[in-house]
């Protein structure tokens, strides 16, 4: 794998998600949300690892409040070392590191989580995440003693027609975007 074409096609999808209109990024999430919700409810998913979006991600917490009012549990990434925990959603939320927002930490872990949604920069030909480049999602996954289901969001679709990913680079079940 060329590592020049993954940086290349990473910051090309990064510009293009920087430069979705503000109308279009609102219409997409309501998108993404809706059709996320949908596929948590008709697998009947229970423990859910979500994340606190950035700015260019699909926005997340509209979500997070509508599973909490249903008694489902959220978990989110808690950054440690060169990857993360999870941890139960709850308020207040920190700026860390990278400008993402976190929970406190939290010592009581999951036993398991079923599905886990993943926001992706780029996928590659091979449904292969292309991210921001620390591979903090493909640690976690790595170290994780089972595999959940693992749902790749987007506001725009970013792929790639070739292959771009290492073989340490997590693979969506599914894709949801925009």
């Amino acid at each position: 794998m060329n590592t020049n074409h993954k940086s290349d096609f990473r910051k090309l999808c990064m510009k293009r998600l920087r430069s979705t209109a503000l109308y279009s990024k609102y219409y997409k999430n309501k998108i993404v949300v809706k059709n996320l919700k949908e596929f948590i409810l008709k697998n009947e998913f229970q423990n859910i690892l979500l994340y606190i979006p950035l700015d260019i991600e699909v926005d997340t917490k509209p979500l997070i409040n509508i599973l909490r009012k249903m008694k489902k549990n959220i978990y989110v990434p808690y950054m440690k070392g060169d990857s993360f925990k999870i941890v139960k959603y709850r308020l207040p939320l920190k700026k860390k590191k990278f400008g993402i927002y976190e929970p406190n930490n939290s010592f009581l872990n999951p036993s398991r989580i079923d599905i886990a949604i993943v926001p992706v920069v780029g996928i590659d030909a091979l449904n292969k995440r292309i991210g921001y480049g620390k591979g903090m999602y493909d640690r976690f996954f790595y170290r994780l003693k089972y595999k959940p289901v693992i749902v790749f969001t987007q506001l725009i679709l970013c792929k790639s027609k070739e292959i771009l990913s290492d073989n340490y680079d997590i693979k969506a079940d599914f894709i949801i975007t925009g």
